[in-house]
């Protein structure tokens, strides 16, 4: 039952996510042929910027889902009643604080931008509008935690697929007719609005029993909850400081917002896998949290080493794409002027491989509640992130900030995973975790280099044709490579005998 549930989450959350592209990717198409690079830099940094509202959060999200595995599983609807009431009232306050932030951020735009002379409109006007954007994606969010948290998030998947279609249609037929960016950001809030409300609406039917009665948690579950926010708030803030700092050092380091423009198109594309690969194991974290609620270590390592030989074999065929089909790509998609230097590619990917080999011990310790014991970790990480990126900036350019995430990436590798999450939930040496790691990142290094190295031997000048002769060679040697050095692995077979089950039950209908 707890795959089937994971299965479907995993496939609405990639269907979703891949219309997310395609529409992204006609989307940027029309803004960039419209609006220009500035335009698109300015709605890149708008979003690094915001991106800090995540940390108002606090991770109370988290903390909450992580309580309502065990009253889920024992269906007590009374103290699933209590979460969610706590919740909302807390995301009233968390609100407020959002607000706040978005208004203290404004005296200090002007710096971040730099440069905006060729931004016909007020800035300011553009900034208040992005924002309310983001602060009604918190509005009634808190709704999606009981969907996500009973393994039923693909149904939040399933609005969230007719929010895009719906919002990007319009943004495209707007932004070709009125060539207006304050228009496009007002269909987002629109957009964004009914999303909310039909979530609510959905919510609201299935589980009737939240409305049933108005019992508050005890003090001492509040307590227990507000320990674990407090450490979550420093993983957040940290991971704003990783993640949503990019284009802000780009624009302050190198020269403005026409460079973020550029780069943005680059990473439209790397977000864009990021999110559909990240998805498939963000679906897995109900699943996870049920089999920590009902296994033990041993039965917990198996599904471990499964599911992160999964994100292995995603994120080297996801880098090998990327690393491959990138340039002929921006070359169709954009024109080859917007294209960046290989050493720009070369960090961007390997950031991107690092980042996505976490995932799978990222599921397992949001849904253990781990956030105590490694609470300086993301200070450390943060702070060598920010301070490695600005010197690797001064010394290399853009790739510096791709450097810079890297290098403190590995001090989650060497010891907080092992140490922290590890072997206190699989009762296992920290050290056999840094072994698989760096195994994986070997072969994947070897994968990647082998099929590159074949993608050369084709000189084709028509970008199309490289592109798909690229993309047929991303396929299949990648694939059988990794088939071809794992076909004993019991990893391997549990998966291919997933996909004849699956392909006998479809044949059989």
């Amino acid at each position: 039952m707890r795959t089937k549930k994971s299965f479907r989450n995993i496939l609405v959350a990639f269907i979703n996510n891949i219309l997310n592209i395609i529409l992204g990717i006609v989307v940027q198409k029309v803004f960039l042929s419209v609006l220009g690079e500035e335009y698109l830099g300015l709605n890149g940094v708008f979003s690094n910027v915001l991106s800090l509202l995540a940390v108002a959060e606090l991770g109370i999200g988290t903390a909450i889902i992580f309580k309502m595995y065990k009253p889920i599983h024992e269906k007590n609807y009374q103290e699933l009643r209590k979460l969610m009431l706590y919740y909302k009232k807390c995301y009233i306050k968390i609100l407020i604080v959002m607000t706040t932030i978005v208004l203290a951020i404004i005296p200090f735009l002007h710096l971040i931008l730099g440069n905006t002379s060729n931004i016909r409109e007020n800035i300011y006007l553009l900034y208040i509008l992005f924002s309310i954007d983001i602060l009604f994606s918190y509005i009634l969010s808190y709704k999606k935690s009981i969907l996500y948290a009973d393994q039923k998030e693909y149904v939040s998947n399933i609005v969230h697929l007719g929010y895009l279609i719906l919002m990007n249609g319009l943004q495209i037929y707007f932004l070709l007719s009125t060539k207006e960016y304050l228009i496009f950001l007002i269909i987002k809030i629109v957009c964004r609005v009914l999303e909310n409300i039909i979530i609510s609406i959905i919510v609201n039917k299935k589980y009737p029993f939240l409305k049933e009665g108005k019992e508050e948690l005890s003090t001492s579950e509040k307590k227990d909850i507000t320990k674990r926010i407090k450490f979550l708030f420093v993983h957040k803030m940290a991971g704003f400081v990783v993640t949503g700092t990019d284009t802000i050092l780009i624009s302050v380091f190198l020269g403005g917002l026409a460079t973020v423009g550029y780069y943005s198109n680059y990473n439209l594309i790397v977000s864009s896998v990021t999110t559909v690969f990240n998805q498939i194991f963000i679906s897995m974290t109900s699943s996870i949290g049920n089999l920590l609620v009902t296994e033990q270590s041993k039965k917990r390592l198996e599904v471990f080493h499964k599911i992160q030989f999964l994100d292995f074999w995603l994120f080297t065929f996801a880098s090998v794409c990327i690393f491959c089909l990138m340039e002929p790509f921006i070359t169709i998609w954009i024109g080859s002027e917007y294209l960046l230097s290989k050493f720009v590619l070369i960090s961007l990917v390997l950031n991107f491989y690092m980042q996505g080999m976490r995932r799978c011990m990222m599921s397992f310790k949001e849904a253990a509640g781990i956030f105590y014991e490694d609470r300086f970790i993301p200070i450390i990480e943060s702070l060598i992130n920010l301070v490695a990126s600005i010197i690797f900036l001064k010394l290399f350019g853009l790739p510096g900030v791709f450097l810079g995430t890297i290098a403190s990436t590995l001090i989650v590798y060497l010891y907080s995973y092992p140490k922290c999450v590890y072997k206190p939930l699989f009762d296992d040496k920290g050290i056999n975790y840094v072994k698989l790691m760096t195994k994986y990142l070997i072969i994947s290094g070897i994968v990647l280099s082998i099929t590159y190295g074949i993608t050369t031997i084709f000189t084709i000048a028509n970008p199309i044709i490289k592109l798909l002769v690229n993309l047929v060679i991303c396929i299949i040697v990648p694939n059988i490579g990794l088939l071809i050095i794992y076909y004993k692995n019991p990893n391997l077979k549990y998966y291919l005998n997933l996909v004849k089950k699956i392909i006998k039950k479809t044949v059989n209908r």
